[in-house]
């Protein structure tokens, strides 16, 4: 493949070198590089590429994408100068890959809570239509039936489109997949065509790395902003974004929602444990998905695949039996105290607590008691810490403050930071248990015939994230075995 090919699309600002030669391979981590390779100089939130320029023309590359460059004259590789480098890659990897996003109809779910629940309803709402499907996410990636391991929200450019090809080369027709402010800020999506995009919600998260709540919210519209005129444009109505997600787009524009007018509308007939009462577009349906939340999920998942074509009562019947995501208000019943359950769920922000904990104090028996088990990330937007703590302390009966993923941070000073949120109230209801293996135990020791215990904040993760060594822990399996035990000993 030669470079001209690679830089179809490019926006470049100049070329010294020629454009004819062969690559090997695109680069983007100066330690991967082979002779004839294409090294692009990305900054990245650690290390900057073009400080790596020098070392890519020693291992013999055959060209180099850089922003700027003071570079000794003459060198052997072809010099391409962009405005944008991480763009330039997106690009490149398309063109690579041979552009394979354009073969599918991909949609993408952005929003600080929700993603990772639509992406599946909709590529198992499809899966039952008989569409071959991908999906891209959190939790997992999907070809088919065939099941990846995730790491990311949304992979490296590379990744993303060696992806897109082998998905369209199985013969998939459509991809569902999450797209993080992180993605958009840093153009990992940059080269992919987008069919559709849909916008959940947006509440306080990744303050760490945007800084400012305005700068999340423009990393989330940057999304709409670049869809091309072909695609839809799906946001939630009801959210005080959601009109400022569709402001600039060339997509057509729609709404869903449950209070606003809009064009996909839904009621909420009922809510418990065994599931949604709902009415959508006028018709009733029973869903299997708990919470308020959920039903906003499954009318965002209705409303994109109307949008994709698919008729009515097809889309609405399938609509009806579909699961929730792995680690999203995922409940287990006590064994010997039937009316007691736990509920393990991936809310790690204020917004996404609040929302899991007002649904089971509207779910909970009348005289049981919330216990909840929370903690916060290390490395992470600090200023959310002492909101879990309010959050929890102002919706539970009993609180235990507990180690989350502390990364590199002391796990003690986070639960501080966490503590400080609390008046002298929410102090009295709560306990501060580091060990989370301790936390699980201890809520269920306390926990009362009727009462609901939530462990929040890991959710899916089958891991917990300790000076850089991720030790095997899963919340689900912890509680399933202290409810167990207890109920042995008994």
């Amino acid at each position: 493949m030669t470079l001209d090919h690679l830089l179809k699309n490019v926006r470049t600002l100049d070329i010294d070198g020629s454009t004819a030669v062969g690559i090997g391979a695109i680069r983007f981590d100066s330690r991967q590089l082979q002779p004839g390779d294409v090294f692009v100089a990305v900054r990245g939130t650690q290390a900057d590429g073009h400080a790596f320029i020098e070392n890519a023309l020693q291992a013999g590359v055959a060209a180099v994408v850089c922003e700027t460059y003071d570079l000794p004259r003459p060198v052997k590789a072809t010099v391409v100068r962009v405005g944008n480098t991480a763009e330039a890659l997106g690009i490149m990897a398309a063109n690579y890959y041979d552009r394979p996003s354009h073969a599918l109809k991909l949609v993408g779910v952005t929003g600080t809570n929700g993603k990772t629940t639509v992406v599946t309803l909709l590529w198992q709402l499809f899966s039952k239509l008989g569409y071959k499907c991908g999906m891209i996410g959190t939790i997992e990636h999907r070809i088919g039936d065939e099941l990846r391991a995730s790491t990311h929200t949304t992979p490296d450019p590379l990744q993303l489109h060696a992806l897109m090809r082998e998905m369209a080369d199985a013969g998939c027709t459509h991809v569902f997949m999450e797209v993080s402010s992180h993605a958009v800020h840093q153009r990992r999506i940059a080269g992919l065509h987008f069919a559709g995009a849909v916008f959940t919600n947006l509440s306080h998260d990744h303050l760490d790395y945007h800084k400012t709540f305005a700068a999340y919210r423009d990393a989330k519209k940057m999304f709409f902003d670049d869809l091309p005129g072909d695609a839809f444009a799906l946001s939630n109505a009801d959210d005080r974004n959601g009109a400022v997600m569709l402001q600039n787009t060339r997509a057509a524009g729609h709404f869903y929602g449950l209070k606003t007018p809009a064009d996909f509308k839904t009621r909420l007939l009922e809510n418990s444990l065994d599931g949604l009462y709902l009415e959508i577009d006028g018709t009733e349906l029973h869903a299997r998905l708990i919470g308020e939340f959920n039903a906003y999920n499954l009318t965002a998942t209705y409303a994109a695949a109307r949008l994709l074509g698919v008729e009515k009562m097809q889309a609405l019947t399938a609509l009806s039996d579909l699961r929730g995501a792995e680690g999203r208000f995922d409940y287990l019943k006590h064994p010997a105290k039937a009316a007691c359950i736990g509920i393990v769920d991936y809310a790690h922000t204020p917004d996404a607590l609040e929302k899991v904990l007002e649904t089971i104090q509207k779910l909970r028996a009348r005289n049981a008691k919330v216990i909840t088990v929370t903690g916060a990330g290390g490395d992470r937007d600090k200023t959310k810490r002492p909101q879990m703590a309010q959050v929890s302390a102002r919706f539970s009966d009993q609180v235990i403050l507990t180690s989350d993923n502390p990364r590199s941070e002391d796990p003690a000073a986070i639960l501080r930071d966490m503590e400080s949120g609390l008046d002298e109230e929410g102090l009295k209801k709560t306990l501060v248990i580091q060990d989370r293996e301790q936390a699980i135990k201890t809520a269920v020791r306390l926990a009362g015939d009727h009462d609901v215990i939530l462990i929040a904040g890991k959710g899916h993760e089958k891991y917990q994230e300790i000076k850089g060594v991720r030790y095997p822990f899963d919340d689900k399996e912890t509680l399933k075995k202290f409810f167990y035990e207890y109920a042995n000993s008994a």
